[in-house]
């Protein structure tokens, strides 16, 4: 196990992994343009496995549409060959729209009803596999889950699966809880990082810091947000956890969240980083920057400060 020594300034890029999508010239340059733009020195690569339901038991990965095992493996090469360290990052998603934190089963075994330990079985199979990619093409860290809130309590399976995990993969291990749950895992000790999801309201940040400062500090870990970021719509600084609000676009609104997480994570040393959500492998055009009401700061006002702050905090001016 390597540790984070370093200061994570880094993006996700190529969600949902969509196969046909990554491994092409569009990609690369996409890719490109996010370390250029934003100064980062880490990228987080995301991409779906996926079930039908949240009640579902079965996790398809190997087949459409998640991206092909090469497709992973030119990511990673792609971000290495910019000097970017990886964090691989799979997740599980439902087909049919629910979002994966309500995937929940019975406490107790019933028959004929779906089970944890049928779940988990899946679930960890679905792990290892990348596990195992993320150890063969040398990634600095591995995320084990993502926002799954209902499966937090199921602390015995999760040190399992960790432990399967540390079978198979040497780097660093974290696990991505979802937005105010910092202080409802009990199996931090498990992993070797703690992380978020950053999705907190511009004006809520000093007293969000302070809730989860105190549960890093009683699990003793390093931290850092594997997720925090801002839609460039109107509204959305308050609710930046809400991809679907109403409003139009407006750089402003997710420049004014940037400030107000920056300027409040910025006092406090034990926040070491940052993945921010997030950029698409198929990258809208600068012209088309004004118009884009999403998560992505390509060309937006945002963008530059983002990289003036992480070339403060890493030390290492970027090049263009």
């Amino acid at each position: 196990m390597t540790l984070l020594n370093d200061y994570v300034g880094g993006v996700t890029w190529g969600f949902p992994g969509i196969r046909g999508t990554w491994a092409t010239p569009e990609a690369g340059r996409s890719m490109e343009l996010m370390q250029a733009t934003t100064g980062a020195n880490w990228t987080a690569i995301a991409f779906c496995g996926w079930q039908a339901h949240p009640q579902a038991t079965e996790i398809v990965y190997l087949e459409q549409p998640t991206v092909t095992d090469e497709e992973v493996r030119w990511a990673i090469g792609k971000a290495q060959s910019l000097g970017l360290k990886v964090c691989l990052k799979p997740i599980v998603n439902c087909t049919d729209g629910t979002w994966r934190a309500h995937i929940n089963f019975f406490d107790k075994d019933v028959p004929c009803e779906p089970k944890w330990s049928d779940w988990f079985r899946s679930y960890t199979a679905f792990i290892l596999h990348y596990a195992r990619i993320a150890e063969e093409t040398g990634c600095q860290m591995f995320c084990v889950g993502c926002e799954m809130v209902q499966t937090d309590r199921r602390a015995e399976e999760w040190r399992a699966l960790i432990a399967e995990v540390r079978k198979v993969y040497s780097g660093i291990i974290t696990y991505n809880c979802d937005k105010y749950q910092e202080d409802n895992v009990t199996w931090w000790d498990a992993v070797d990082v703690i992380s978020s999801s950053g999705y907190y309201p511009a004006e809520d940040w000093e007293n969000q810091l302070t809730r989860i400062e105190a549960a890093v500090e009683a699990a003793n870990k390093p931290f850092f947000f594997m997720e925090a970021g801002c839609p460039s719509r109107t509204g959305s600084a308050a609710l930046p956890n809400d991809w679907s609000l109403p409003g139009e676009p407006d750089e402003e609104e997710q420049a004014k969240f940037y400030r107000a997480m920056f300027g409040s994570s910025g006092r406090r040393e034990w926040v070491r980083g940052f993945m921010l959500w997030d950029w698409p492998a198929a990258l809208y055009t600068l012209e088309e920057a004004a118009g884009n009401d999403d998560y992505c700061m390509y060309g937006k006002s945002s963008a530059p400060f983002i990289r003036a702050y992480y070339e403060a905090r890493t030390g290492a001016p970027t090049t263009s």
